[in-house]
């Protein structure tokens, strides 16, 4: 191992470090809700036979896609990752997610913006995101990236 690869390694854990240490306060919350809903429809006062329903998303959502949102994990140009790593479906996605090293957080970053950034419009992704443990496994292989190569992080 060179100094270069050392000094390569230690430049990703310094860029994403403070960004995670911020979302691992979400992964209890995140591990719980997996496979469950954190939308519902709102359908009162009769709206439904003048308007369209739309969702209403649970509050530790809304409050971990904010979160996101502040960061430096967010890269719009998410679609190349996707080519590149000839990423399709969620299963490609977990399938990525779980092989991914500290060098390849960019992938991970990807992942998490596709979903993040597409949830603005289309709002079933974020749903998506928690039922299909997406969220949850990218926050947790970033955390475990970092404190292979770093200290635990709390």
């Amino acid at each position: 191992m060179d100094k270069e690869d050392i000094a390569y390694r230690q430049q990703i854990i310094n860029t994403y470090k403070p960004d995670v240490e911020k979302l691992i306060r979400y992964l209890p919350w995140l591990e719980e809700k997996a496979g469950g809903t954190v939308a519902e429809t709102f359908e009162g006062s009769g709206i439904k036979d003048h308007s369209i329903t739309f969702p209403v998303y649970d509050g530790t959502l809304m409050s971990f896609i904010k979160e996101v949102q502040k960061t430096g994990l967010l890269d719009r140009n998410y679609p190349y990752i996707y080519s590149q790593h000839r990423i399709r479906t969620v299963q490609d996605e977990l399938n990525a997610i779980s092989r991914a090293d500290i060098k390849e957080m960019n992938v991970l970053k990807g992942i998490l913006s596709k979903y993040v950034l597409g949830g603005m419009t289309k709002g079933r992704l974020w749903t998506e995101a928690v039922s299909n443990r997406i969220f949850l496994n990218i926050i947790s292989k970033m955390k475990q990236n970092i404190e292979f190569w770093d200290k635990p992080m709390y």
